[in-house]
């Protein structure tokens, strides 16, 4: 399932849904109460009410209900998680550029590089990336599959890891390069708006090997991206079980597992994002995640 969080008909109450084919949804929240079935209100809750809350979402689409067009909705990200464990220098040629211009080691990390990004970052499906020049002037981006979290994880192994996968979205790892503060990332990476997240939630069924999806990302339609998750330096098995060793992974808290080469940073001359600017993040199977860039001061 394409699992959703909208706003419709000038309702302000957020609403779970399911996109159905490329450009239609249904409204679980809706059809749950027609039906009588208990359904939590939201994908978050939906998460963590495991396994029976998943099957009766399913019954409810396999009755082929109603659809409205997802033009007709405004499309929020899919939830709050708990926690953003963001990833570094996870695609190889991604550290070669990140070496040459952020003055990143030159070796391959031998265990993943983990930053923390606040869920006050998080932005949905058209939500404004704010460009703030009092504090950046190196507005940058990076495309980058997105693990949800579905069981909690605490040293699992990586054979086992992603049987604790929910499903899997598109993080844009918004980043003020000129904010590392000193090799400190955490300011770099999560003020407001810089984690936009979605368009939908892709349940890990759907996808059983995420290490064979094409990414890719633009600005202003122009490539700046362009790979595939096979390049991973740490698969996402190895990831959960590296960060699972010393932190509990919770229903609803998102990886963001690393960007490919041909972020801003690393292009000749250096490229960043400017107001009126929009950046769209694009992931095989799951779709695009766009956003326009804003002057937030």
């Amino acid at each position: 399932m394409d699992l959703l969080t909208f706003l419709a008909d000038g309702d302000d109450t957020p609403r779970l849904g399911a996109r159905t084919g490329t450009d239609r949804l249904a409204d679980l929240t809706a059809l749950a109460r027609a039906a009588g079935a208990e359904l939590p209100p939201d994908l978050l809750g939906l998460i963590r009410a495991g396994r029976p809350a998943l099957a009766t979402a399913r019954e409810l689409l396999a009755a082929s209900p109603p659809t409205r067009p997802l033009a007709e909705v405004s499309l929020l990200a899919p939830l709050r998680p708990g926690k953003i464990v963001g990833v570094g220098l996870n695609y190889v040629e991604h550290v070669a550029e990140s070496h040459r211009t952020l003055d990143t080691g030159r070796e391959l990390p031998d265990r993943p590089v983990l930053f923390g990004k606040p869920s006050t970052a998080v932005t949905g499906p058209g939500g404004p990336i704010p460009h703030n020049a009092d504090l950046t002037e190196q507005l940058d981006w990076e495309c980058e599959l997105a693990v949800v979290i579905g069981e909690p994880a605490h040293r699992v192994t990586e054979a086992d890891a992603l049987r604790h996968v929910f499903g899997y979205s598109i993080v844009n790892d918004i980043s003020a390069r000129d904010q590392r503060r000193s090799g400190q990332w955490f300011f770099s990476k999560g003020q407001d708006g810089y984690a936009p997240f979605g368009p939908v939630v892709v349940t890990a069924d759907e996808i059983p090997d995420p290490q064979g999806l094409d990414l890719s990302l633009t600005v202003n339609g122009e490539t700046r991206q362009s790979s595939n998750t096979r390049h991973m330096l740490f698969p996402v098995a190895r990831l959960i079980a590296d960060i699972s060793s010393g932190m509990t992974l919770e229903p609803g808290d998102v990886i963001a597992t690393g960007s490919p080469s041909g972020v801003g940073a690393g292009m000749v001359p250096q490229q960043f994002l400017q107001p009126g600017d929009v950046v769209a993040a694009t992931i095989e199977r799951i779709g695009t995640l766009a956003n326009p860039v804003i002057d937030a001061r």
